[in-house]
């Protein structure tokens, strides 16, 4: 069994741009929180959700940098955050927790990709950690904020990388031998299926949860990976070109599919769908585009759940 994945006739679609979808929306008084909104497709969320009226908080690994590169924006402030540390993401939480605001966006966007075998707090490995854990922390600890007003929606960005793992539930730190894209899978399939089961727990309290595969982009997310390995992927030319214009988006249309899960009127009632190309994605089991069961699947989102819970130590809907 797997969450109703089927599209819904959105009118938006790969090359659509977050300006594009959120033409019409005044989110003037809302408060989103973008994690990485700093950097490729955060520094893009960023600017469509401030055009479009909402004031934004950036929780940044790199609060200096942050700085700089939001310099130009009105209405974002920075945090400081490192989800590969659960200390630091509980303080970030707790300071935001005492301004007693509320929040109405909340997007898990801030990720690593395919890097070197790396260990983070008890040995965990580090994309799992940073990508899933840190979120799966961040959320439960802000979950006050979110539940505060109702409707509120939290919008975790997966990837179509979600395809080279499931979760290994025998070995979810790979202490039995590293690979870098099966990890990065494994991470990418926890960001759904933390969606999934965030869904089904939060929408009593009308909070709705999404997840998404936002396109191939070429960001700072592919900074672990040596230059011939993207050109042996097609990816770019010798030259660091980029090649594939008709499957590669700009970051524009990067940032389109988060920003419409996380606004769009259409989704109203829906959520615990994994989204692409600004659309509810389809299942998918062979080389189609679209999401794997497995992603989507409730059993193992509460199998996760209770995981990461136990990891964490932290869960917001524990009795």
């Amino acid at each position: 069994m797997s969450t109703p994945q089927h599209k819904i006739g959105s009118g938006f679609g790969h090359g659509s741009t977050a300006d594009e979808v959120l033409e019409g929306l005044d989110l003037t008084g809302k408060l989103a929180l973008v994690t990485g909104g700093y950097s490729g497709l955060g520094l893009e969320t960023t600017r469509a959700l401030v055009k479009a009226g909402a004031r934004v908080v950036v929780p940044a690994r790199r609060p200096q940098a942050a700085q700089e590169a939001l310099s130009g924006l009105a209405g974002v402030e920075v945090g400081e955050l490192d989800l590969a540390d659960l200390a630091s993401v509980h303080a970030f939480a707790d300071e935001f927790l005492a301004t007693g605001r509320s929040i109405d966006l909340q997007i898990n966007n801030a990720a690593v990709m395919a890097c070197p075998e790396t260990r983070v707090g008890p040995g965990w490995e580090a994309q799992f950690a940073t990508n899933h854990l840190g979120h799966f922390a961040l959320t439960n600890r802000l979950w006050p904020a979110l539940a505060a007003d109702g409707g509120a929606r939290v919008v975790s960005v997966s990837s179509s990388g979600h395809r080279n793992s499931d979760i290994r539930w025998d070995d979810p730190q790979f202490e039995q031998g590293y690979d870098k894209w099966a990890a990065y899978g494994q991470a990418k399939t926890a960001n759904s299926l933390f969606a999934v089961q965030l869904d089904a727990l939060g929408k009593d309290s009308g909070v709705r949860a999404f997840a998404l595969h936002p396109g191939g982009i070429l960001t700072p997310l592919q900074r672990h990976l040596p230059r011939e390995e993207m050109v042996g992927f097609g990816w770019i030319d010798e030259d660091g070109n980029p090649l594939q214009p008709d499957v590669f988006k700009s970051p524009e249309a990067g940032a389109a599919t988060q920003v419409w899960a996380a606004t769009s009127p259409q989704l109203d009632g829906q959520g615990g769908v994994f989204c692409e190309d600004c659309e509810i994605a389809e299942l998918s089991t062979d080389d189609a585009p679209g999401v794997r069961p497995y992603a989507v699947d409730p059993a193992s989102a509460a199998r996760l759940w209770t995981l990461s819970a136990e990891l964490t130590g932290v869960d917001a809907f524990s009795k």
